[in-house]
């Protein structure tokens, strides 16, 4: 289950006490520390716990509360939001290690342990298992029919109805649980209520494997700096088989510590049962006893099992609560996320959590992506959920600016540095100060201009064409490309060091082809929108078009999709989108045998290809001469080939 050391293994809890603090690590108090020992406001009016001079932050942003044992996080409705771990959140519990970041500060929930649990100490020996041993049926016994008399005749044992009372307090007690660390301490307490054992342990287990999770071990007069001894094998063999197992009532040479196994060791009887819900062991329950007057029987281990029993429910309650709670603020952090994407596939659903983690950072992100993909819309949502939102975002496409005027764009010029500078001009990167510059096709740019640009990542300075004053710079850096810029360095026309300044973090996007069930998600938003600016009275689109749409690899993504779907509502007349109404090349796309839009393209698409190999065939397989027979640029004939699927039937019976 877990590897030992030398000939034993020592699992030690976190210590006890109250000692949680919330420590700043970055903004105006930073290396401060506060004492989370009662409720805690941060905001910036001057009436808050942790008062910060922050223009980002509301007057009362958030609120840490202390509930019990637990510490909760809760934004007071602020408009900049409460991040966690980098993702916002409305209500979350807090954890040893979480952080805070509320503006431009950044806390630490500090890494000892803040709930308040006694310290234990156990430990599992190499020991061989125990011969005089005797397993024991954990199912219920069959209770023999007595009738409303003879049951109101029994007699009341005093220990039997301090058994009842004690399982029925840990049956409530269990029933609000939410804490998986608390439930042994409390299942030991009863154990030690209604059973005369001197020790116990309780061992969880991992979820799915028989590594120790947790453990927790009590002796009941010297309290948990006892140790506790236990045979590995012996816990091995409870796990693995999911029986009960008993000391023999001829008793054991078997002591407590290995190191003191003698001949003068005393006699011990000891109790080990397995967890098990859904014939699956969660975890161990060990007891045992030295004194020889006061041994473990079956009736103890009978209530033994039922504390078993019920100890399990708890567990898998806590382990539900705690799934259910990360699941809850995994869908708040993305209802909370703003952006202008669509779609729910698998593939978005990753890009979405990628922009929950990466945004409130600073840190430069790298989007890959074909043509059409949306990169700019993820930079953009990017800078939406980012500390930066209510400052600029700037979007300058390399690609479409010569070297000279792109470097004027970027930088700005000073009066008079070329001909046609009559006036002192900020460039973008100026213009976004204190917000987010996006730098869109980042491969086009030139190897002077990639230069520079690396020299502004790395001092955070730039100066104006024509300048000579550097300027200080606070932006962040988004940039895009749908080149293979790893490929483009060994090229040599990317800069190695510029792609490992600008690649910090990184993501590709996925093209439409890999998440094919957007489509049409994406097709009804798209003519949701172009029927307003065309004013059209359209209620959605046909199957067959779907069927089209779903058929084509749209090569230009979602960029092209839409200019199909404007196309469509352009020309179409009826109150729906139909098949008719798509781009040519779309209904080229119909693969053989699939579902076609309709009979009358069925024909159109028919003829085309009689017509195509008609011409080749009086052009003996040349494309080039095939073209001019049909009166279309050799280039357009290639594309109807492959959209058609002739080339491979053409290519075999003409070779080339």
């Amino acid at each position: 289950m877990t590897a030992s050391h030398q000939d034993s293994l020592w699992l030690e809890s976190s210590k006890g006490g109250l000692v949680a603090k919330l420590i700043s690590i970055r903004g105006p108090l930073r290396t401060s520390e506060f004492a989370l020992d009662a409720d805690l406001y941060l905001g910036r009016a001057a009436d808050n716990g942790i008062s910060l001079e922050d223009p980002e932050i509301a007057a009362h942003h958030c609120k840490i509360s202390v509930v019990g044992h637990s510490l909760i996080l809760n934004d007071l409705g602020s408009t900049s939001g409460t991040f966690v771990n980098g993702l916002p959140i409305k209500r979350r519990e807090l954890k040893s290690g979480d952080e805070i970041a509320v503006g431009g500060s950044l806390f630490l929930i500090n890494d000892e342990e803040y709930k308040s649990v006694p310290t234990s100490s156990l430990c599992l020996h190499d020991a061989p298992e125990p011969l005089s041993l005797k397993p024991l049926d954990l199912s219920p016994e069959h209770l023999e029919t007595l009738s409303a008399t003879s049951l109101a005749a029994l007699q009341k044992v005093p220990r039997l109805e301090r058994n009842f009372n004690a399982l029925l307090q840990l049956s409530r007690a269990i029933s609000g649980l939410r804490d998986e660390e608390s439930l042994p301490w409390q299942l030991l307490g009863v154990i030690f209520d209604i059973i005369p054992a001197e020790r116990g342990a309780i061992l969880i287990l991992e979820h799915g494997s028989d590594d120790i999770r947790s453990q927790t071990a009590w002796d009941r007069v010297t309290g948990p700096e006892q140790t506790v001894s236990i045979s590995r094998q012996l816990v091995d063999r409870v796990v693995r088989e999911r029986i009960a197992l008993m000391s023999d009532d001829s008793g054991l040479e078997y002591s407590s510590a290995p190191a003191q196994r003698d001949a003068n060791s005393p006699r011990r009887s000891f109790l080990c049962v397995p967890m098990v819900l859904k014939a699956k062991t969660l975890g161990v329950i060990y007891l045992e006893s030295l004194d020889a007057s006061a041994g473990l029987t079956e009736e103890d281990f009978r209530l033994l099992a039922g504390i078993a029993g019920l100890g399990v429910v708890g567990i898998e309650n806590a382990r539900q609560y705690e799934r259910l709670g990360s699941e809850n603020q995994r869908l708040l952090a993305q209802a909370n996320l703003t952006h202008d994407m669509v779609g729910s596939s698998v593939r978005m659903l990753e890009v979405y959590q990628f922009i929950e983690r990466v945004a409130p950072s600073d840190s430069t992100v790298l989007i890959f992506g074909e043509s059409g993909t949306g990169k700019e819309l993820a930079a953009r949502a990017i800078h939406n959920n980012s500390p930066r939102k209510n400052q600029p975002f700037v979007a300058l496409n390399c690609a479409a600016l010569t070297e000279t005027l792109l470097e004027s764009e970027l930088f700005g010029h000073e009066k008079g540095a070329f001909t046609s500078a009559t006036n002192q001009k900020k460039g973008f990167l100026e213009v976004a100060e204190g917000g987010t510059i996006f730098l869109d096709e980042i491969g086009e740019l030139s190897p002077t201009l990639q230069a520079k640009l690396l020299r502004v990542l790395q001092e955070r300075e730039f100066v104006r064409v024509g300048g000579v004053r550097p300027i200080k710079l606070n932006v962040r850096f988004l940039a895009a490309t749908h080149k293979d810029l790893q490929k483009a360095q060994s090229d040599q026309t990317f800069r190695p060091d510029l792609f490992h300044r600008l690649n910090v973090i990184s993501i590709t996007l996925p093209s439409l082809r890999e998440r094919p069930e957007d489509i049409p998600i994406l097709a009804q938003h798209f003519a949701a929108i172009h029927a307003k600016t065309c004013n059209r009275n359209v209620h959605g689109i046909s199957d067959k078009a779907l069927d089209s749409l779903k058929q084509y690899d749209w090569p230009g993504n979602i960029r092209e999709l839409e200019n199909a779907i404007e196309r469509a509502m352009v020309v179409g007349t009826s109150e729906t989108i139909l098949a008719e109404d798509l781009p040519e090349t779309v209904l080229e796309s119909t693969k053989a045998g699939a579902v076609v839009p309709a009979n009358y393209h069925e024909a159109i698409i028919h003829l085309k290809k009689q017509l195509i190999n008609g011409a080749l065939d009086q052009a003996q397989g040349n494309i080039t001469e095939a073209a001019k027979l049909l009166g279309v640029h050799a280039n357009y004939l290639h594309r109807l080939m492959r959209n058609l699927e002739l080339r491979p039937a053409a290519k075999k019976q003409y070779g080339g």
